[in-house]
């Protein structure tokens, strides 16, 4: 029993060492750095994507919760980025708000993803629930 259980440990302790320690970071200090809009998929009825104000670009997401974006038209906006983390019954959800300002023409973004999940140490989905579809932005380091 002692040998089974020292081959347990040691197998335990192999596994761990060879996988990323990002899944133990918390949300706000995986998403510090540089991500970009990679794609964004529709489900469901009526809606567009160009209704949407982050559909490309890139974002830099600082520690201090400030931000910048450059769109794809290569405008740059800043603002600031937040993450609230909601517990429903058995599961974690974790709500990214994101804000941004041109201001040079003072045009304002900003967005509101109802769960975000990373996948990963370079991907995360952050989707957006409206009444009838449903919008996954994946972003990319």
């Amino acid at each position: 029993m002692k040998y089974l259980y020292t081959l347990l440990v040691l197998f335990s302790a192999f596994s761990l060492s060879g996988c990323s320690k990002d899944v133990l970071k918390r949300y706000d200090d995986r998403i510090v750095g540089t991500w970009r809009v990679a794609d964004v998929k529709r489900y469901g009825i009526g809606g567009s994507l160009s209704r949407l104000p982050f559909n490309g670009g890139t974002f830099n997401f600082n520690p201090d919760g400030t931000l910048t974006y450059l769109s794809e038209e290569n405008v740059r906006y800043e603002g600031r980025w937040d993450i609230d983390k909601i517990i429903r019954e058995d599961n974690t959800v974790h709500r990214l708000k994101i804000s941004a300002v041109d201001f040079s023409t003072q045009e304002i973004l900003s967005e509101y993803y109802d769960d975000m999940n990373f996948l990963g140490t370079n991907r995360f989905n952050a989707s957006i629930n409206l009444t009838y579809n449903t919008y996954v932005t994946q972003f990319r380091r």
